[in-house]
């Protein structure tokens, strides 16, 4: 017989389009987690911001999205990512990168989330050819599980350089001389809800009601009503106007600048700046992924679906300059790929061999095509003492003036 849990679950996700229904094991391993939130509710007074609730979701101790055992990048998963879609993507990185290890002496590369391994394998093995390995590639990673499939991964495809992979739990030391790298990771932080109402702000935040849970609204605190007035927002928005703020990011860009002193912040992510992602004509960018469906009921699926927002590039921006760094280029994926030699490096791999081509080619096309990566990936670069006259992957098409 089914639990009620069960039942419930199985008319969600038919109002949602018929998802695929979870195997009876996933549904109890979800229903755990909403338990779970359900005692830090009670902690917090009955209710938790959406903030909280997706950190929660995503990164609970042994239950979130992030920190069970599931698969979640590739065909069998939730979603795919660039560097799985074709090693061209990291082999451009790789240039990039190259570029200022080389000017810096004993560098060091750390990256932020390296999903299965694949990145950093094709990363290293790039920077070998072109003689620019650095002295350690460093992996903070939040998910024990994803931390497992990295170390089998490159242990299997890099044996003779996995000696200068290490993990790491937390940020080390400051004085970090090199690359930072973070494909995909912003978009899985926290976001606080908001919705305007006859011309004031309010926050969504979630409730449990008869084992269920609600959004419900509370007046936007202080926090809120600050950042919107500063960007001069703040009640020019139209009736039931939704959308996000990413409070974690900035904190997250402020510890590395004072983590970083000589290098460059790659970050790579799907987004907007302020005037396109704040626009009355886009309401809310929060998508859930599922067995690659996507939806837009995160409060669904606990601990088994991706929950993610897209990027505020402007804000990014505008915390990194305060602190201390240089914003030294802003582009989409299409572009930044061309300008580090996307077309010339299918041309080396595939030779004559016209059947590799093709599958280069087709592989392109997902990363840069308009319809497809090329538009909505952004690559936003920082750097700090690095001297420079230009960086590779933005010498055309940098929308610096856009931010």
């Amino acid at each position: 017989m089914l639990s009620s849990y069960h039942q419930r679950l199985k008319e969600q996700l038919k109002q949602l389009g018929d998802l695929p229904i979870p195997s009876v094991e996933a549904i109890v391993h979800s229903e755990k987690l909403h338990h779970f939130i359900q005692n830090k509710m009670l902690e917090n007074g009955g209710f938790v911001n959406f903030q909280d609730f997706m950190e929660l979701a995503l990164y609970a101790p042994g239950l979130g999205y992030y920190a069970a055992g599931a698969q979640k990048i590739g065909e069998s998963g939730d979603f795919v990512t660039a560097p799985e879609i074709s090693p061209l993507f990291s082999d451009c990185l790789a240039m990039q990168i190259a570029q200022v290890l080389g000017v810096i002496e004993h560098p060091q590369i750390l990256e932020l989330g390296a999903g299965q391994g694949t990145m950093a394998a094709d990363i290293l093995l790039r920077l070998e050819e072109l003689d620019t390995l650095p002295q350690y590639y460093f992996i903070l990673e939040r998910s024990a599980e994803l931390r497992e499939r990295q170390q089998h991964y490159l242990q299997k495809h890099i044996p003779h350089l996995f000696s200068k992979v290490q993990w790491l739990n937390e940020l080390p030391q400051k004085g970090f001389k090199g690359a930072i790298v973070a494909n995909e990771v912003i978009d899985a932080m926290g976001v606080r809800l908001i919705e305007s109402q006859d011309g004031e702000l309010f926050e969504k935040v979630v409730v449990s009601h008869e084992d269920k849970f609600f959004f419900e609204f509370k007046k936007a605190d202080q926090d809120i009503e600050k950042w919107y007035q500063a960007r001069q927002i703040a009640h020019d928005l139209p009736e039931n106007y939704q959308t996000e703020v990413n409070f974690l990011q900035s904190v997250w860009m402020e510890s590395l600048a004072d983590f970083l002193e000589e290098g460059i912040i790659l970050l790579l992510d799907y987004g907007f700046p302020a005037a396109e992602y704040y626009h009355s004509q886009r309401s809310g960018t929060l998508m859930c992924h599922y067995r690659h469906h996507a939806h837009s009921d995160p409060l669904v699926l606990l601990g088994l679906q991706d929950i993610t927002a897209h990027v505020d590039f402007t804000s990014l921006a505008e915390t990194g300059f305060a602190k201390g760094l240089g914003v030294s280029g802003y582009i989409d994926q299409a572009n930044f790929l061309t300008n580090c030699g996307l077309l010339e490096r299918m041309t080396e791999l595939a030779g004559e061999k016209a059947e590799v081509m093709l599958r280069y080619s087709q592989q392109a096309k997902i990363l840069m095509l308009p319809t497809e990566m090329g538009e909505i990936f952004k690559v936003i670069a920082f750097t700090k003492n690095v001297s420079l006259p230009y960086l590779v992957g933005f010498q055309r098409g940098d929308r610096r003036g856009r931010l």
